[in-house]
Protein backbone atom coordinates (compact mmCIF):
# COMPACT_ATOMS: atom_id res chain seq x y z
CA UNK A 1 0.00 0.00 0.00
CA UNK A 2 2.64 2.50 0.69
CA UNK A 3 4.12 1.30 -2.10
CA UNK A 4 1.88 2.60 -3.70
CA UNK A 5 1.07 5.54 -2.67
CA UNK A 6 4.59 6.57 -3.10
CA UNK A 7 4.40 5.62 -6.41
CA UNK A 8 1.68 7.98 -7.29
CA UNK A 9 3.52 11.00 -5.21
CA UNK A 10 6.67 10.32 -7.39
CA UNK A 11 4.21 10.80 -10.41
CA UNK A 12 2.60 13.22 -9.16
CA UNK A 13 5.85 15.18 -8.95
CA UNK A 14 7.11 14.07 -12.13
CA UNK A 15 3.92 15.51 -13.29
CA UNK A 16 4.26 19.03 -12.18
CA UNK A 17 7.98 18.94 -13.24
CA UNK A 18 7.08 18.89 -16.67
CA UNK A 19 4.05 21.12 -16.47
CA UNK A 20 6.50 23.74 -14.64
CA UNK A 21 9.27 23.00 -16.89
CA UNK A 22 6.21 24.14 -19.89
CA UNK A 23 5.50 27.04 -18.35
CA UNK A 24 9.27 28.09 -18.07
CA UNK A 25 9.96 27.47 -21.55
CA UNK A 26 6.85 29.93 -22.69
CA UNK A 27 8.75 32.57 -19.80
CA UNK A 28 11.86 32.46 -21.82
CA UNK A 29 9.99 32.57 -25.34
CA UNK A 30 8.12 35.72 -24.22
CA UNK A 31 11.04 37.64 -22.87
CA UNK A 32 13.04 36.57 -26.27
CA UNK A 33 10.26 37.55 -28.49
CA UNK A 34 9.71 40.74 -26.51
CA UNK A 35 13.57 41.30 -26.81
CA UNK A 36 13.11 40.76 -30.56
CA UNK A 37 9.74 43.29 -31.32
CA UNK A 38 11.44 46.21 -29.40
CA UNK A 39 14.52 45.88 -31.45
CA UNK A 40 12.43 45.43 -34.50
CA UNK A 41 10.05 48.26 -33.46
CA UNK A 42 13.52 51.12 -32.80
CA UNK A 43 13.78 51.32 -36.14
CA UNK A 44 10.60 53.71 -36.46
CA UNK A 45 9.83 54.67 -33.75
CA UNK A 46 11.07 55.87 -30.00
CA UNK A 47 11.64 53.89 -26.93
CA UNK A 48 8.51 56.47 -25.01
CA UNK A 49 6.34 55.01 -28.25
CA UNK A 50 6.97 51.13 -27.91
CA UNK A 51 5.77 51.35 -24.27
CA UNK A 52 3.05 53.04 -24.82
CA UNK A 53 2.05 50.56 -27.62
CA UNK A 54 3.03 47.55 -25.45
CA UNK A 55 0.29 48.93 -22.49
CA UNK A 56 -1.97 49.58 -25.27
CA UNK A 57 -2.07 46.46 -26.36
CA UNK A 58 -2.25 44.83 -23.25
CA UNK A 59 -4.71 46.94 -22.23
CA UNK A 60 -8.28 45.14 -24.10
CA UNK A 61 -6.72 41.75 -22.82
CA UNK A 62 -7.72 43.40 -19.34
CA UNK A 63 -10.54 44.95 -19.77
CA UNK A 64 -11.52 41.16 -21.13
CA UNK A 65 -10.80 40.05 -17.45
CA UNK A 66 -12.20 43.17 -16.36
CA UNK A 67 -15.70 41.48 -14.90
CA UNK A 68 -13.99 39.33 -12.95
CA UNK A 69 -11.37 41.89 -11.58
CA UNK A 70 -13.17 44.66 -11.09
CA UNK A 71 -14.29 43.85 -7.49
CA UNK A 72 -10.98 43.44 -6.33
CA UNK A 73 -9.90 46.85 -8.32
CA UNK A 74 -12.39 48.64 -6.82
CA UNK A 75 -11.04 48.22 -3.10
CA UNK A 76 -8.44 50.00 -4.34
CA UNK A 77 -6.22 48.17 -2.42
CA UNK A 78 -2.37 49.97 -1.44
CA UNK A 79 -3.37 52.38 -4.41
CA UNK A 80 0.13 54.55 -3.39
CA UNK A 81 2.09 51.22 -3.50
CA UNK A 82 1.07 50.31 -6.91
CA UNK A 83 1.74 54.21 -8.26
CA UNK A 84 5.52 53.80 -6.63
CA UNK A 85 5.97 50.46 -8.05
CA UNK A 86 4.59 50.90 -11.71
CA UNK A 87 6.89 54.26 -11.57
CA UNK A 88 9.93 52.02 -10.30
CA UNK A 89 8.56 49.50 -13.33
CA UNK A 90 8.15 51.67 -15.88
CA UNK A 91 11.71 53.23 -15.53
CA UNK A 92 13.39 49.80 -15.41
CA UNK A 93 11.59 48.73 -18.83
CA UNK A 94 12.84 52.00 -20.09
CA UNK A 95 16.27 51.25 -19.45
CA UNK A 96 15.98 47.78 -20.20
CA UNK A 97 14.56 48.84 -23.69
CA UNK A 98 17.76 51.13 -24.08
CA UNK A 99 19.71 48.57 -23.73
CA UNK A 100 18.00 46.15 -26.25
CA UNK A 101 18.54 49.22 -29.06
CA UNK A 102 21.91 49.64 -28.31
CA UNK A 103 23.86 46.48 -26.98
CA UNK A 104 24.43 42.91 -28.32
CA UNK A 105 20.56 41.13 -26.68
CA UNK A 106 23.13 38.43 -25.13
CA UNK A 107 24.86 41.20 -23.27
CA UNK A 108 21.62 42.85 -21.69
CA UNK A 109 20.15 39.54 -20.73
CA UNK A 110 23.27 38.64 -19.11
CA UNK A 111 23.14 41.39 -16.88
CA UNK A 112 19.47 41.66 -16.36
CA UNK A 113 20.18 38.23 -14.70
CA UNK A 114 22.01 40.38 -11.64
CA UNK A 115 18.69 41.53 -10.33
CA UNK A 116 18.46 38.73 -7.86
CA UNK A 117 21.53 40.70 -6.17
CA UNK A 118 19.20 43.51 -6.36
CA UNK A 119 16.47 41.78 -4.46
CA UNK A 120 18.36 40.87 -2.39
CA UNK A 121 19.77 43.76 -1.43
CA UNK A 122 16.23 45.84 -1.42
CA UNK A 123 14.44 43.06 0.61
CA UNK A 124 16.79 43.86 3.23
CA UNK A 125 16.65 47.54 3.36
CA UNK A 126 12.65 47.64 2.71
CA UNK A 127 11.52 44.06 4.43
CA UNK A 128 14.16 43.57 6.97
CA UNK A 129 15.15 40.27 5.03
CA UNK A 130 17.80 38.24 5.95
CA UNK A 131 20.63 38.33 4.01
CA UNK A 132 21.94 34.49 4.56
CA UNK A 133 25.31 33.98 4.54
CA UNK A 134 25.39 31.55 1.36
CA UNK A 135 23.33 34.53 -0.22
CA UNK A 136 26.28 36.50 0.34
CA UNK A 137 28.54 34.57 -1.18
CA UNK A 138 26.40 34.40 -4.48
CA UNK A 139 26.15 38.22 -4.45
CA UNK A 140 30.02 38.32 -4.30
CA UNK A 141 30.24 35.67 -6.79
CA UNK A 142 27.83 37.49 -9.05
CA UNK A 143 29.60 40.69 -8.93
CA UNK A 144 32.55 38.93 -10.60
CA UNK A 145 30.31 37.48 -12.99
CA UNK A 146 29.60 41.38 -13.52
CA UNK A 147 32.79 42.20 -14.02
CA UNK A 148 33.94 39.82 -16.82
CA UNK A 149 30.51 40.79 -18.95
CA UNK A 150 31.39 44.29 -18.56
CA UNK A 151 35.21 43.90 -18.99
CA UNK A 152 35.73 47.33 -17.72
CA UNK A 153 39.59 47.14 -18.80
CA UNK A 154 38.45 47.09 -22.27
CA UNK A 155 35.82 50.20 -22.03
CA UNK A 156 33.30 50.45 -20.53
CA UNK A 157 30.06 50.63 -22.68
CA UNK A 158 27.25 53.31 -20.79
CA UNK A 159 24.48 51.50 -21.96
CA UNK A 160 25.97 48.74 -20.22
CA UNK A 161 25.20 50.59 -16.78
CA UNK A 162 22.09 51.26 -17.80
CA UNK A 163 20.91 48.08 -17.97
CA UNK A 164 22.29 47.16 -14.52
CA UNK A 165 20.09 50.19 -13.49
CA UNK A 166 17.27 47.97 -15.20
CA UNK A 167 17.43 45.42 -12.99
CA UNK A 168 18.19 47.35 -9.93
CA UNK A 169 14.42 48.35 -10.92
CA UNK A 170 13.35 45.19 -11.85
CA UNK A 171 14.90 43.79 -8.60
CA UNK A 172 12.55 46.98 -6.57
CA UNK A 173 9.81 46.35 -8.37
CA UNK A 174 9.96 42.43 -7.30
CA UNK A 175 10.35 43.84 -3.53
CA UNK A 176 7.11 45.31 -4.42
CA UNK A 177 5.22 42.80 -5.45
CA UNK A 178 6.34 41.14 -2.69
CA UNK A 179 4.58 43.58 -0.04
CA UNK A 180 1.56 44.03 -2.72
CA UNK A 181 0.95 39.98 -3.26
CA UNK A 182 -0.28 40.12 0.32
CA UNK A 183 -3.16 41.73 0.12
CA UNK A 184 -3.50 41.58 -4.26
CA UNK A 185 -4.31 38.68 -6.62
CA UNK A 186 -1.47 38.69 -9.62
CA UNK A 187 -3.92 39.25 -12.07
CA UNK A 188 -4.91 42.59 -9.83
CA UNK A 189 -1.02 43.50 -10.11
CA UNK A 190 -0.65 43.55 -13.76
CA UNK A 191 -3.88 45.32 -13.95
CA UNK A 192 -2.92 47.79 -12.36
CA UNK A 193 0.65 47.87 -14.15
CA UNK A 194 -1.09 48.11 -17.21
CA UNK A 195 -3.47 50.40 -16.57
CA UNK A 196 -1.00 53.09 -14.68
CA UNK A 197 1.76 52.69 -17.30
CA UNK A 198 0.04 53.66 -20.05
CA UNK A 199 -0.66 57.12 -19.24
CA UNK A 200 2.75 57.73 -17.72
CA UNK A 201 4.15 56.56 -21.15
CA UNK A 202 1.24 59.22 -22.71
CA UNK A 203 2.20 61.71 -20.64
CA UNK A 204 6.15 61.25 -21.88
CA UNK A 205 5.34 61.19 -25.05
CA UNK A 206 2.87 64.03 -25.30
CA UNK A 207 6.11 66.26 -23.20
CA UNK A 208 8.60 64.95 -25.98
CA UNK A 209 6.75 64.45 -28.71
CA UNK A 210 8.12 61.94 -31.96
CA UNK A 211 4.88 60.09 -32.33
CA UNK A 212 5.35 58.18 -35.63
CA UNK A 213 1.85 56.60 -37.13
CA UNK A 214 2.93 52.84 -37.16
CA UNK A 215 3.07 51.18 -40.70
CA UNK A 216 1.20 47.90 -41.29
CA UNK A 217 4.76 45.71 -41.12
CA UNK A 218 4.90 46.66 -37.44
CA UNK A 219 1.68 45.58 -36.48
CA UNK A 220 3.03 41.55 -35.65
CA UNK A 221 5.55 43.24 -33.44
CA UNK A 222 3.04 45.64 -31.74
CA UNK A 223 1.01 42.63 -31.05
CA UNK A 224 3.83 40.17 -30.16
CA UNK A 225 5.48 42.96 -28.01
CA UNK A 226 1.80 43.44 -26.03
CA UNK A 227 0.79 39.72 -25.45
CA UNK A 228 4.30 38.30 -24.47
CA UNK A 229 4.96 41.40 -21.75
CA UNK A 230 1.35 40.00 -20.47
CA UNK A 231 2.62 36.18 -20.81
CA UNK A 232 6.06 36.84 -19.87
CA UNK A 233 4.71 37.38 -15.85
CA UNK A 234 1.78 34.53 -16.68
CA UNK A 235 3.88 31.80 -17.47
CA UNK A 236 6.72 33.14 -14.41
CA UNK A 237 3.94 33.21 -12.37
CA UNK A 238 2.02 29.65 -13.18
CA UNK A 239 5.98 28.10 -13.36
CA UNK A 240 6.88 28.98 -9.84
CA UNK A 241 3.11 27.34 -8.67
CA UNK A 242 4.08 23.69 -9.64
CA UNK A 243 7.74 24.08 -9.27
CA UNK A 244 10.74 25.42 -6.55
CA UNK A 245 12.35 28.39 -7.92
CA UNK A 246 15.72 26.08 -7.79
CA UNK A 247 14.26 24.46 -11.09
CA UNK A 248 12.92 27.21 -12.60
CA UNK A 249 16.03 29.80 -12.82
CA UNK A 250 18.35 27.51 -14.64
CA UNK A 251 15.61 26.60 -17.10
CA UNK A 252 15.51 30.94 -17.10
CA UNK A 253 19.11 31.16 -17.46
CA UNK A 254 18.81 29.20 -21.16
CA UNK A 255 17.71 32.43 -22.50
CA UNK A 256 21.43 33.97 -22.40
CA UNK A 257 22.68 31.37 -24.98
CA UNK A 258 19.61 31.29 -27.23
CA UNK A 259 19.75 34.68 -27.43
CA UNK A 260 23.00 35.01 -28.04
CA UNK A 261 22.34 32.33 -31.36
CA UNK A 262 19.28 34.52 -32.62
CA UNK A 263 21.20 37.77 -31.88
CA UNK A 264 24.06 36.58 -34.18
CA UNK A 265 21.74 35.13 -36.83
CA UNK A 266 19.32 37.73 -37.46
CA UNK A 267 21.50 40.81 -36.21
CA UNK A 268 25.06 39.28 -37.13
CA UNK A 269 26.03 39.97 -33.43
CA UNK A 270 28.91 38.39 -32.21
CA UNK A 271 29.82 37.88 -28.21
CA UNK A 272 32.80 36.60 -26.54
CA UNK A 273 33.16 33.79 -24.17
CA UNK A 274 33.25 36.22 -21.40
CA UNK A 275 29.53 36.71 -21.74
CA UNK A 276 29.20 33.29 -20.89
CA UNK A 277 31.70 32.43 -18.23
CA UNK A 278 30.13 35.84 -16.76
CA UNK A 279 26.55 34.59 -17.03
CA UNK A 280 27.58 31.01 -15.96
CA UNK A 281 29.12 31.94 -12.76
CA UNK A 282 26.11 34.64 -12.09
CA UNK A 283 23.61 31.80 -13.04
CA UNK A 284 25.23 29.36 -10.74
CA UNK A 285 25.92 31.42 -7.71
CA UNK A 286 22.15 32.26 -7.48
CA UNK A 287 21.32 28.77 -7.64
CA UNK A 288 23.16 27.53 -5.05
CA UNK A 289 21.51 30.26 -2.88
CA UNK A 290 18.25 29.66 -3.58
CA UNK A 291 18.64 25.73 -3.54
CA UNK A 292 20.08 26.55 -0.68
CA UNK A 293 17.56 28.72 0.94
CA UNK A 294 14.80 26.19 -0.35
CA UNK A 295 16.04 23.42 1.36
CA UNK A 296 16.36 25.59 4.60
CA UNK A 297 12.86 26.82 4.52
CA UNK A 298 11.60 23.43 4.00
CA UNK A 299 13.60 22.03 7.61
CA UNK A 300 11.87 24.87 9.27
CA UNK A 301 8.67 24.04 7.79
CA UNK A 302 9.37 20.30 8.91
CA UNK A 303 10.24 21.45 12.48
CA UNK A 304 7.16 23.78 12.80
Amino acid sequence: MKNSVDARGLASDKRSMMIGILWMTGCVASFIAMALSSRELADTMSILQILLLRSAVGLPVMLILARHLLPELMQWRDLRLHVIRNAVHFSAQYCWTVGIVLLPLAYVFALEFTMPIWVAIFAWAALGERITRVRMVAMGVSFIGVLIVLRPDAGLDPAALIVLAAAAGYGASAVFVKRLIAHSSPAVIVTWMVIMQLPMALLLLLITGGWVMPAWGDMPWILILGLTTLSAHYTMARALRVMDASLAIPIDFLRVPLIAIIGWLFYGEAVGATIFVGTALIAGANFVAVRAETKAARKRGARQ
